[in-house]
């Protein structure tokens, strides 16, 4: 006969080697998962767990489709559309259904059964956030961009906001083209590095105007919506929220939300948005540009954009800071098309509020 401890399992051998770990590693693999969506199944594996996601200091909310708040799947908005389309004028009424619905069967740590989310259909970003205490850098990816375009035109803006705009930097083309292996473009003889005649006849700088204000006004939309995140999370750092497209990107660091928090919001009077101060615009211009990657660019513009009394709120941001700003808005080519146009000739233009 073998002896018993050889007839039953090691009880040793039993215990889970997981729960060994120290809860402060468990956090920092928790914070390399980042996405809401992979932390919410997390959540539900244990109480343990559950009590450590709300811990977590860096969270990613990729947003794929919305859906009416009184609809259900059938009734998701196609946001794949290459068509123009506006968002944010729906954003209030619609839910998220991709990036909670990891959340559902997940229960309340109190033990009384309860979905830790109830009515997913009544919850917004903010309220899946809400679950997160200690959040210190967020990031948020919309679906696609909010100014529509035709294509193959280019249209990139970042923006750095505090309680309003502090600087904006956004980078247009006509055309963005492949470049054929080996070929030439003979420089135009316009280009002699000022504006042409030809860009004020042929509606060329009312497009510009037009790419300014659609991206300002994006990007206050998007300011406007992140207030009740920004109120519910003080021990936030830094915060991003972009697009799936890459066309626009609205930033705030620390300083920043800060200063958020301790003025007003100016909200405008004809929509959910941030009101856009009275601005200070550089533009630069060059019609034909040759990118790295076989790029062209076509008609590329560069707008700098400052508030005309910057002094009153945010402080005051030197050349130097500015510059810097501006040639790293951008990656890849379109960080190259920005240093070449940032030697081109400025342009001096002013925009009222609104």
């Amino acid at each position: 006969m073998h002896p018993k401890a050889r007839i039953h399992a090691d009880p040793v051998l039993e215990v889970d080697q997981f729960d060994c770990l120290p809860d402060s590693l468990v956090l920092l693999i928790l914070n390399k998962v980042e996405d809401v969506r992979s932390l919410g199944r997390c959540s539900a594996v244990s109480k343990r767990f559950c009590g450590l996601v709300s811990l977590v200091h860096d969270v990613y909310v990729k947003i794929d489709r919305v859906v009416a708040v009184d609809g259900d799947a059938e009734d998701t908005l196609n946001l794949s559309s290459p068509k123009p389309r506006n968002i944010f004028s729906h954003f209030l009424k619609l839910m998220l259904f991709t990036i909670i619905k990891p959340f559902h069967n997940m229960r309340n740590p109190n033990g009384n059964g309860r979905p830790l989310f109830a009515q997913l259909s009544q919850h917004s970003p903010a309220q899946v956030l809400r679950n997160f205490t200690h959040i210190r850098n967020l990031r948020v990816e919309l679906p696609s961009g909010d100014v529509g375009t035709e294509e193959g035109v280019l249209l990139k803006w970042r923006a750095e906001y505090g309680s309003t705009l502090q600087s904006c930097v956004i980078l247009g083309g006509t055309r963005v083209d492949r470049r054929p292996v080996g070929g030439e473009h003979e420089p135009s003889l316009e280009d002699n590095g000022s504006m042409p005649e030809s860009f004020y006849t042929n509606g060329g700088l009312k497009l510009r105007v037009v790419w300014t204000i659609s991206s300002l006004i994006a990007a206050s939309t998007r300011h406007y919506l992140l207030r009740s995140i920004i109120k519910d999370h003080p021990t936030l750092t830094s915060l991003v929220l972009t697009d799936a497209d890459g066309q626009g990107t609205l930033c705030m660091g620390a300083e920043q939300l800060k200063e958020f928090r301790e003025n007003q919001l100016s909200a405008s009077a004809c929509s959910n948005r941030t009101q856009v101060p009275a601005c200070n615009m550089k533009l630069k211009y060059a019609p034909y540009l040759e990118l790295p990657d076989g790029i062209a660019l076509q008609g590329a513009t560069l707008v700098a954009i400052k508030p005309s009394t910057e002094g009153s709120n945010g402080g005051h941001t030197s050349r130097k800071e500015t510059d810097a700003f501006i040639s790293g808005a951008f990656d890849g080519p379109f960080k190259v098309a920005v240093k070449a146009l940032m030697k081109r000739r400025t342009y001096l233009l002013e925009m009222n509020g609104f």
